[in-house]
């Protein structure tokens, strides 16, 4: 079958490789889309960052080149003679989590931060970006009548939004501003107003950006190359805001995100950065923030907690996928129509999926 493997720095390539085997504990799953995730893309441009380059991984004994993609869905084929929660044909969601089980996170069930963390389509095991994937069956989440096998590809980055809102302490009615406005922020932004937030404040320097940040629920919009979105939140809330998240991981927003929030408000970091940035610890100290760090989401055996929430808000229509979607393309032209596209700095493009 096909695959889109990672060799290195801005070396992806589509590979011939064998079949996956199937486990009896797993199930086999035919990709029905895969999602272009900004940490792909910062593998791409800067790794190997989560990719094990040198060492193979502790869990998937793996190292480059591996199967990329952990944004993805499809439809099972096959279940291994120990699996009886799940049947041929049921249309899933990954969870790509790879976790040990032994750790003291795993203990206390925050597999999400296990010691030795991986992910399917990062770490080894596979991948999206390919024709067929076999999963443990518990990172296989059902999709819900009525949600299409197409956004299971969407589950991730949503789960990743609502992870983010749930560790950010947001209450009904705080006002909100969300800097960055690429996938993951415009899932914040959405899941912020399924949660009852107040007035959304979103920052972003790309209109097409920030139109879908619009469609997604924001209230004011700031293009942060004409309008200092600092001094704009503070003069429209007196203050500050109650809740803020970074979403786009530079130094800029980082330090935006910290100087919007009101006193004693809070501030959330979403994104992963390629590098150290430097800040003052007084905006912090002198104003009582309270700055949150957040990764992924949960998973392992809670992976129904927060991916199975956001498919169920998927069929309530709380929550809108296809609000991100602004191409699909197939397998081989991954890196010319799809990494290099969103890589491009004038693309109107925020979520690509991947239809091997």
């Amino acid at each position: 079958m096909q695959a889109s493997r990672y060799h290195g720095q801005r070396d992806v390539r589509v590979d011939d490789v064998d079949d996956p085997t199937l486990g009896p504990d797993e199930v086999r799953i035919e990709v029905d889309s895969c999602g272009i995730c900004g940490s792909d893309l910062h593998e791409y441009v800067a790794g190997p960052i989560f990719v094990p380059d040198r060492d193979p991984h502790p869990l998937t004994g793996e190292r480059l080149p591996i199967t990329m993609g952990h944004e993805f869905g499809g439809v099972i084929t096959a279940v291994g003679d120990g699996v009886s929660t799940h049947e041929k044909g049921q249309a899933v969601a990954v969870n790509p989590i790879v976790w040990c089980g032994e750790c003291r996170y795993c203990v206390e069930g925050k597999y999400h931060l296990c010691e030795s963390v991986g992910f399917v389509g990062l770490s080894g095991g596979g991948g999206g970006f390919s024709e067929r994937v076999t999963v443990p069956a518990v990172q296989a989440v059902p999709l819900p009548d009525g949600v299409p096998t197409e956004h299971g590809a969407l589950v991730e980055p949503f789960s990743v939004g609502l992870h983010a809102v749930r560790r950010s302490g947001l209450q009904a009615g705080d006002s909100v501003a969300v800097f960055g406005s690429g996938p993951i922020g415009l899932a914040v932004v959405q899941a912020a107003r399924a949660a009852g937030a107040g007035r959304i404040f979103v920052s972003e320097p790309r209109e097409a950006r920030r139109s879908l940040a619009r469609e997604s629920g924001a209230d004011d919009l700031v293009d942060p190359t004409e309008t200092d979105p600092v001094e704009y939140v503070h003069a429209e809330t007196g203050g500050g805001t109650d809740v803020t998240f970074e979403v786009a991981g530079i130094e800029t927003t980082f330090k935006q995100a910290l100087e919007t929030a009101k006193a004693d408000g809070r501030v959330t970091i979403v994104s992963i950065f390629e590098g150290e940035i430097s800040m003052h610890p007084n905006t912090i100290v002198l104003g009582e923030r309270a700055v949150t760090g957040t990764l992924a989401y949960l998973g392992g055996p809670l992976s129904d907690r927060e991916f199975g929430a956001v498919l169920r808000l998927f069929g309530d229509g709380e929550l809108d996928p296809e609000a991100l979607v602004t191409a699909r393309i197939d397998l081989p032209d991954v890196v010319d129509e799809g990494f290099d596209e969103l890589l491009d700095g004038e693309s109107e493009h925020v979520k690509i999926l991947v239809r091997p």
